[in-house]
């Protein structure tokens, strides 16, 4: 296998040079914000294991692009709302990614900075999914 010409660690610290980061404390205060939409891109294992911000929309990494184009046969109306939009997974490395790609798109959005590893240690607020028969 040839190697590879950029390291996705590469990707990710090109993608954070362009895009707006924002820090776990401030992305806190955002949370009670009716004009802010938190969007989840974790798995949804990862959102059962390790909880999910209240409020928060859960779009799988795989499926934002689809989602946010108003022309794709998956789109979904919440990113058709005139709101901020946070984007967020695990370590901030997919979110960087990803709203690099949105704004090629021309989606303008900001990503939590350190994903959500640190949200409980800054005393994020935390729910998790009901059980399954309860």
């Amino acid at each position: 296998m040839p190697g590879l010409t950029t390291s996705v660690a590469q990707m990710v610290a090109n993608a954070r040079s362009r895009i707006k980061e924002i820090e776990t404390p401030d992305a806190i205060r955002m949370v009670e914000d009716p004009d802010v939409v938190i969007v989840d891109l974790r798995d949804v294992r990862e959102r059962q294991r390790s909880g999910f911000i209240p409020g928060s929309f859960h779009c799988p990494r795989g499926m934002l692009e689809f989602w946010v184009d108003p022309e794709s046969p998956y789109f979904k109306e919440v990113f058709g709302l005139d709101k901020t939009f946070l984007f967020h997974c695990a370590s901030g490395w997919r979110s960087a990614l990803s709203v690099a790609t949105l704004q090629e798109m021309g989606f303008e959005a900001a990503h939590l900075k350190e994903g959500f590893s640190t949200w409980k240690d800054h005393g994020g607020p935390v729910e998790f999914p009901a059980s399954k028969g309860t």
